[in-house]
């Protein structure tokens, strides 16, 4: 016979809150399950992915999440907001030390909705914007015609060169000063070399456009001086911080004093609700672990990996666009050996390699076949893999790539990355 006080829990459902997934939701917890294997099993060459701290996982999960928030610190609509406008104000102190931005907003649950807060701060719809072109290694909302981005204004797109697939400077410049933008954005989703804001911001200035820059992908390297920083040079600089950062799964904005208000007011009650604080407690943490020596450190040998992966990659016969790599990724034609990226991605894939299709410049496929693979290191040197190991893994993509499909070489080289993965767990 239960007790009162379980009858009494049982009526207000608070018995769910002491049992654990496996009681509650048997499924969920096989698929996270399932997850966990995926990952300690993979090698995961996803440019865009990586592997977050314990501290950081331990944030993630906490009380915060029980917490609306709507407002900033000081500004609260809800009451009982006292440890949350600590952990805020300590996300916000942070990200502008290590950024050493003059504003910083950290609530923008994406990059996506952080580059919507910047246009909707300075931007009226038919505006005219400039973005990289997708297809040469831009963003779906740098002026996507799928995107809001694409939808709401009038978009100006600037390309890479043919010859050597690198951002064409020249080409930026005439667009900006035949179009006059209101808003230059640059940074990009798949592209493998340096990108120069200090000229950028000259195009910005000579065209009488604002300039924002999206850093999502190289946000690590910028914080640990391996990239230039835009921040000197734009009003706006937006990221996310689960990729380089190696933090939780959301997005970050900078900018000049001068736009802090209105940003502001862009992000909420512009575009955003309530907070996630949780997350922001988890951007706290993952910024206190990027202004440690030991995050450079890391850094540098994300770039070290790429470089070597790429030269490997290259030596097992396939073309490397732009030549190169002097960042986190690189990418690959795989087409000019009659594989499609599409193929490509699912021949690695049953390899427990994982990697994404992509387009290239000036790509003759569809973007769901593609002709390239990109291919990034921030996850593999987390778990700690070295240049050796980058060496071993070109081998391996080279035998799956040009076995067309062999199941043989396929089970073969998965059995391998198993091997190679039990020498790095994650956790």
């Amino acid at each position: 016979m239960s007790t009162i006080k379980e009858q009494q829990r049982a009526a207000t459902g608070h018995e769910f809150l002491d049992r654990s997934i496996a009681e509650v939701d048997p499924q969920i917890a096989e698929a996270i399950a399932m997850e966990i294997r995926r990952q300690n099993d993979t090698l995961e060459l996803i440019a865009s992915e990586n592997h977050v701290s314990r501290a950081v996982l331990t944030a993630m999960g906490s009380v915060f999440t029980n917490k609306y928030a709507e407002g900033y610190p000081g500004k609260r609509y809800y009451g009982g907001c006292g440890p949350t406008d600590i952990v805020e104000n300590i996300a916000i102190e942070r990200a502008k030390e290590l950024f050493k931005a003059e504003h910083a907003n950290v609530q923008p649950h994406s990059g996506s909705q952080a580059n919507m807060s910047v246009y909707f701060t300075v931007l009226k719809p038919g505006d005219t914007i400039m973005g990289m072109d997708l297809a040469h290694g831009g963003h779906l909302t740098h002026g996507h015609p799928l995107s809001y981005s694409g939808r709401d204004f009038k978009v100006v797109a600037y390309h890479v060169r043919k010859d050597d697939e690198t951002i064409d400077y020249d080409e930026m410049d005439r667009l900006a000063q035949e179009h006059k933008p209101r808003l230059i954005i640059c940074g990009a989703s798949a592209y493998s070399r340096i990108i120069d804001f200090k000229r950028i911001r000259e195009i910005c200035d000579r065209a009488g456009a604002l300039m924002m820059a999206d850093i999502a992908h190289i946000a690590g390297l910028v914080v640990t001086g391996l990239h230039p920083s835009p921040v000197p040079y734009a009003d706006f600089v937006t990221t996310t911080t689960h990729k380089t950062l190696r933090g939780p799964r959301a997005g970050l904005i900078l900018c000049k004093e001068q736009f802090a208000k209105d940003l502001d007011r862009s992000v909420f009650p512009g575009v955003q609700g309530g907070p996630l604080v949780h997350i922001i407690a988890a951007k706290a943490v993952s910024f206190q672990e990027a202004l440690t020596p030991e995050f450079k450190a890391y850094q540098m040998q994300i770039v070290k990996n790429a470089k070597t992966l790429a030269q490997a990659v290259a030596d097992n016969g396939f073309r490397i666009v732009a030549g190169g790599t002097d960042n986190h990724l690189f990418m690959t034609d795989v087409y000019s050996k009659g594989i499609t990226g599409k193929d490509g991605q699912q021949m690695l894939e049953s390899s427990n390699i994982t990697v994404n299709k992509n387009t290239i410049p000036f790509d003759t496929q569809k973007p769901m076949v593609a002709s390239g693979l990109r291919i990034g290191t921030p996850a593999v040197t987390t778990r700690g893999l070295r240049e050796p190991e980058m060496k071993t893994i070109a081998n391996l993509i080279g035998r799956v790539l040009d076995s067309k499909g062999d199941q043989a070489v396929i089970q073969q080289v998965k059995s391998e990355v198993k091997q190679l993965c039990d020498r790095f767990p994650i956790y």
